[in-house]
């Protein structure tokens, strides 16, 4: 029976994987052929910010929206819905003519993209629960491999002079009916149990929130750059370096491959060292943070300190005059009860004059 589980999962990991890939392979064709797009609607380069901000703040809607759609239903079915649909969008881009059909086309591509990125990592974030070890960067990677792909799909698409509605409309036929092959694999219920709520729920006792405020703002920054790379990157080699369709698209490949490599030793790396490079244990104090051990007096000096010998005036006016010829040696006093002194310190503050050198002043030495 554990035999059958892990390997269930094994296979509802690799389908998720490829789940990753293509969808790395539909942005990939989107933002790599953002040129194409311009010339084919006649969008400007005043407008195009606005038709290219609308699409990941819509995706935050549809990601909101998805977020309840799983909790009626699941993450799996919520995913193989939607995956397909986001094919069928890329290839509404690619039949318009107009600003509104354009419009329409992205509007819809944004709903989806976000609501199909909310689903796919709520699955791997169960399975990644299930397995007990970091594999989230594993699917990371497999979007940036299927970036990869898209990118030359598009570069050779751009050298052969294929238009947006072959290129396009060829990638979702081939797209489509594999996303609906992966769906069959995904991990549901029986596979995930409770690991996709009880991850979110340990995410929530764990995560100190006030910390990850500046952790938050920096990976807005970093996405600010991500967006700026994936989509004007291929432009900017195109208008600005006057450089061939085809050329440009490597751009954004070379990206992608950089983020491969980083995302393919994520995984090993969290593993080894622990997310934040701790290796999961406590961190040792730096030198200045360790208590230092208590002093000891010299020997032959008396502590400056010490709320239990005699007053300052009464020791001076012991040392100042000796005892009488013939008078006994003072006797040590013991410490009151509850006092916090001891017999050595009593005995320390207490003079120890012979009988030798009671006839001399004593000289401050013992």
């Amino acid at each position: 029976m554990q035999a059958d589980t892990t390997g269930r999962l094994r296979q509802a990991r690799a389908a998720l994987a490829v789940s990753f890939l293509l969808q790395g392979a539909t942005f990939a064709l989107l933002v790599t052929c953002i040129p194409e797009i311009q010339r084919q609607y006649g969008l400007g380069d005043g407008l195009l910010p606005v038709f290219l901000a609308a699409v990941p703040i819509l995706a935050g809607v549809g990601s909101i929206t998805s977020e309840q759609l799983v909790k009626r239903t699941s993450a799996r079915t919520v995913l193989r819905i939607v995956q397909p649909a986001v094919c069928l969008a890329l290839a509404g881009v690619g039949l318009g003519g107009t600003l509104w059909q354009l419009a329409l086309a992205l509007g819809a591509f944004g709903l989806l993209v976000g609501a199909l990125d909310a689903s796919m990592n709520m699955l791997g974030v169960g399975l990644q629960h299930r397995y007990g070890r970091s594999i989230m960067l594993g699917f990371h990677a497999a979007f940036s491999l299927g970036g990869i792909v898209g990118a030359a799909v598009a570069g050779l698409g751009a050298h052969g002079g294929v238009s947006l509605t072959v290129l396009f409309g060829g990638a979702a036929a081939v797209l489509v009916p594999l996303s609906l092959l992966v769906g069959t694999g995904f991990a549901g219920p029986a596979e995930l149990g409770d690991a996709v709520r009880e991850a979110a729920e340990a995410a929530g006792r764990s995560i100190p929130w006030r910390p990850l405020l500046p952790l938050c703002l920096a990976m807005a920054v970093a996405y600010i750059a991500d967006a700026s790379v994936s989509n004007y990157s291929v432009k900017y080699l195109a208008d600005t370096l006057h450089s061939p369709d085809d050329v440009a698209k490597l751009s954004y490949l070379g990206y992608m491959v950089a983020m491969l490599l980083g995302r393919t030793l994520g995984d090993r790396g969290v593993q080894r060292w622990g997310p934040s490079g701790s290796s999961g244990r406590a961190p040792r104090p730096p030198r200045w943070a360790s208590p230092s051990p208590p002093s000891r007096p010299r020997r032959g000096r008396r502590s400056r300190a010490s709320p239990c010998s005699a007053s300052a005036s009464a020791r001076s006016s012991r040392r100042s005059s000796p005892p009488a010829a013939g008078s006994s040696r003072p006797t040590r006093t013991p410490p009151s009860p509850g006092s916090t002194c001891s017999t050595t310190s009593a005995s320390w503050s207490a003079p120890h004059w012979s009988a030798r050198s009671a006839t001399r002043p004593p000289t401050g030495r013992r």
